[in-house]
């Protein structure tokens, strides 16, 4: 706009000088052509003076329009760098409009570059505590990547039971209970960037090299957990759990392994461990998990999903007193599938409602075949905890239930109670009327609670296999597990122990008074067929205590 306005008055000022070269001999012409003489000086006036105004005062517009539009001109070109986000700054030495028209433009450029600047700050730190967040430990590490840095370990801390602890102590106590633990780790890893992924967790990038680095990353933050944390004049004991996971040798992206420690973290929690690193093989393929899950709908469609019986013999009278149903995924193209690899995805997609009824349904079925066989026997299977507070399926599954031709047994985890125990209890109070037993299971795994133990109106307590396998090599396995035994008894129920591999572990859980065994030694879960041999022979499962 500025260069085409100069342009016009530069035609202007080139016009008054083209009408300064020809004003003078067309005066002239006139003059003489009318016969005037009484203006001897328009005749005489020399041609060259007329050009010459005309010159000048083309000149002077120019000079004019130079000393306007220069600064103007500035001033377009600084506003689009500040619109494009680049510095922008105006000199105009004038004292006039134009002098104060940049001043003014110059005072809005750096009170918009201080905005920008502070924006930028409170865009890579946490509100809470002003420590790092997840963007500036991203940025770190793409940093560290570009610079071609080795050794980089990432960990998450992530601290357990915060948000309960915020119910209690509140959301200022708590910001200051993490600034705290970031402090203690700063202290023992001064070269560390740690951040705030999370309300719960910290994120702490090493740049640490030569070996064992997994191992010192690891000593530094469980050093820093080790002691209770003062916050407010009060000494509070805090757990975490620890997630590590290292940069890839030879260059790669960083940037992931943030993630990776996260996964960590929660790969520790579901083993019950404080640290762990990152284990790709139990993570898997994600996307092929995905792709897992948006089949399984169609697999229960197409009776690909279908249940394995393991035996559960009775230690005392002897022979088979019932079957657990156990799911199993004949996939088309990758072969049979270990429930571990489906099951707890089905947990976290909410497809484990769908799974469930598929197999309680061919429990049901398959339970009906034994029995035309000649076996009435119990048959037990899985209720997710994600389930058992869930109305709709307590009564889809009590339908199915009432068609049954003998026991059925729900089997569930004393933990699953826990989120919401009224409904829960109450659900497991419905099963029990309409005559499904229930059984307690994997006792001894987590967490056990007697408060929620006496509440269960079960008939069977079931030993986890942990506990099972170590109890003739460790003294205090075996004494737990006595110790279960007659904790059972002393409830009234009856007990299995689970994961019974050897004859000398049968021979010490019958010398306990246990009920039940079930594990490898009796028999590995298998099909329907291979069921049905099974309980067609004499009590084949004596072979292998021999």
């Amino acid at each position: 706009m500025f260069a085409s306005l100069r342009v016009r008055l530069a035609a202007i000022a080139g016009g008054l000088c083209a009408a300064g070269a020809l004003a003078a001999p067309l005066a002239e012409l006139a003059v003489r052509s009318n016969g005037i003489s009484s203006y001897p000086a328009a005749a005489e006036l020399p041609i060259g003076v007329g050009l010459g105004l005309a010159a000048l005062a083309g000149a002077a517009v120019w000079v004019l329009a130079g000393h306007l539009l220069r600064p103007v001109a500035e001033l377009s070109q600084a506003a689009r760098r500040l619109e494009a986000g680049e510095a922008a700054r105006v000199t105009v030495e004038t004292k006039d409009e134009l002098g104060r028209l940049a001043e003014g433009f110059n005072r809005m450029a750096e009170t918009l570059a201080e905005r920008e600047r502070r924006i930028s700050r409170l865009a890579l730190r946490d509100a809470q505590t002003g420590l790092p967040n997840r963007l500036a430990l991203e940025r770190r590490l793409d940093q560290l990547q570009g610079s071609g840095a080795e050794g980089v370990t990432a960990a998450v801390v992530s601290v357990d039971r915060l948000a309960r602890l915020r119910s209690v102590i509140g959301d200022e106590l708590v910001g200051a209970l993490v600034k705290d633990l970031t402090e203690r780790i700063a202290a023992r890893a001064p070269t560390a960037m740690i951040g705030r992924l999370s309300p719960e967790g910290l994120g702490v990038i090493f740049q640490d090299q030569g070996p064992d680095v997994m191992r010192r990353a690891g000593a530094v933050l469980e050093a820093a957990l080790a002691a209770p944390l003062s916050i407010g004049g009060t000494t509070l004991p805090v757990s975490a759990t620890i997630g590590l996971a290292q940069g890839p040798q030879g260059g790669g992206a960083l940037r992931p392994i943030l993630a990776r420690a996260a996964i960590a973290a929660d790969q520790a929690r579901a083993r019950r461990q404080k640290l762990a690193v990152f284990d790709a093989r139990a993570y898997g393929d994600p996307a092929a998990n995905l792709g897992l899950m948006g089949e399984m709908l169609r697999s229960i469609e197409r009776g690909e999903l279908v249940i394995y019986h393991q035996p559960k013999v009775d230690m005392r009278g002897g022979g088979v007193a019932g079957v657990e149903a156990l799911a199993r995924w004949r996939h088309p193209k990758r072969g049979l599938l270990s429930p571990d690899m489906f099951i707890p995805l089905a947990e976290e997609t909410g497809h484990i409602r769908p799974l469930t009824d598929c197999v309680l349904r061919q429990a049901i079925e398959h339970q009906a075949a034994m029995r035309l066989a000649g076996h009435d026997v119990d048959v037990s299977v899985n209720i997710s905890g994600r389930l058992l507070s869930d109305a709709d399926f307590a009564e889809a599954a009590l339908k199915l239930a009432a068609g049954a031709e003998g026991k059925l047994r729900f089997e569930v985890t004393e933990t699953a109670v826990i989120d919401e125990p009224e409904r829960a209890l109450r659900h497991i109070e419905r099963f029990v009327a309409a005559g499904v037993g229930v059984s307690i299971d994997d006792y001894g795994a987590g967490l056990s609670s007697l408060a929620y133990l006496k509440q269960i109106r079960a008939e069977e307590l079931k030993i986890d296999q942990a506990l099972v396998l170590g109890l003739t090599e460790r003294g205090r396995d075996a004494l737990l597990v006595r110790s279960t035994i007659d904790l059972g008894h002393s409830l009234g129920l009856k007990v299995t122990a689970e994961g019974v591999e050897t004859p000398e572990a049968f021979a010490a859980l019958a010398g306990m008074g246990c009920d039940f065994a079930q594990g490898f030694l009796i028999e590995r879960p298998m099909p329907l067929g291979d069921v049905l041999r099974f309980l067609e022979e004499d009590r084949g499962w004596t072979r292998k205590r021999g």
